[in-house]
């Protein structure tokens, strides 16, 4: 490993490797992109998503190999055994920093299919990384504030909208949904605008989530609910950092959540009961994950 290098130095290589693997990886992805971009035979496309599936783990497997090369962590982690890469998932975590989904692709390897997570629309923007989420069905979302759709009533439901449709192409084949319910990374600042009644996290946003059981409940094994801590490190924790090798602790907990049968079906933005009853199930399932951080930085301390 890397660790006797100064941080500057650590964090350079890193990010050299990071990038090269990343090139390396959409080089090799993008022909296939071009024939499933091209191609109009549904069969041909789903085949060669799988394809591209298979390329994306093989550009996990490498960085999962400089996480190892670069960084000098101890593992706290829980949860994780039990669970099969031929079933499907939806997979609920908190947001502490970039490396967040590092972290979870690291260790979630070849336990649960591969992850998909849903990103800010403006984020298909990203060199390299936008265009090879785009290939890889990534749900892209567009959102719009309050403010915004008082303003244009016609956007109203959009971004619930291209959920149910990515839903309907997640049914195809085993797949993990990870949805990050802070909607962003936790910083204190963020958590004092919102007035977050949370220690450790901000307000969860229940519409994509609740869409996601509703619209795929009887195609997924479980649900996933995951907490991330680094118990050294105060949020907001820059990737730069992270690069650096200024994380000596992760702490992970996973553990499994049946599918509450009566969210499977329901209509989130027109049923009135099942949107107050989802929001009480997502905001009881908050609370006690912030009690559960609380207690793993006092274990910590």
């Amino acid at each position: 490993m890397l660790k006797f290098l100064p941080g500057p130095v650590r964090g350079t290589i890193a990010l050299l490797l990071y990038t090269a693997n990343t090139v390396g990886g959409v080089t090799t992805l993008l022909p296939f992109m071009l024939i499933k971009t091209l191609t109009p035979h549904e069969g041909l496309r789903h085949r060669l998503t799988r394809v591209l599936t298979a390329i994306a783990w093989v550009w996990i497997e490498i960085n999962s190999a400089i996480l190892w090369l670069t960084q000098d962590i101890a593992w706290d982690v829980a949860g994780l055994e039990g669970f099969n890469p031929k079933s499907s998932y939806l997979v609920i975590s908190n947001h502490r920093s970039w490396a967040d989904i590092l972290v979870l692709q690291h260790l979630w390897k070849h336990r649960i299919p591969f992850l998909k997570f849903f990103l800010k629309k403006e984020l298909i923007w990203v060199p390299l990384l936008g265009i090879a989420w785009w290939a890889l069905d990534f749900p892209f979302m567009k959102r719009y504030s309050k403010e915004f759709v008082k303003k244009h009533p016609e956007l109203k439901g959009k971004d619930m909208e291209t959920t149910r449709r990515y839903c309907e192409k997640f049914k195809k084949s085993p797949i993990s949904v990870i949805n990050f319910l802070e909607g962003t990374r936790f910083d204190p600042e963020k958590k004092r605008q919102q007035q977050s009644p949370y220690r450790h996290l901000l307000l969860p946003r229940a519409g994509g989530t609740a869409v996601v059981l509703s619209a795929m409940g009887q195609h997924l094994e479980a649900i996933i609910d995951v907490t991330i801590v680094y118990p050294k490190n105060e949020a907001p924790l820059p990737f730069w950092n992270f690069l650096k090798g200024e994380i000596p602790e992760v702490t992970v907990r996973a553990r499994r959540l049946e599918i509450p049968g009566q969210f499977v079906g329901r209509d989130y933005e027109q049923d009135t009961e099942f949107r107050a009853q989802f929001r009480e199930w997502i905001n009881a399932l908050w609370a006690e994950k912030d009690r559960q951080i609380a207690a793993l930085l006092e274990n910590d301390e």
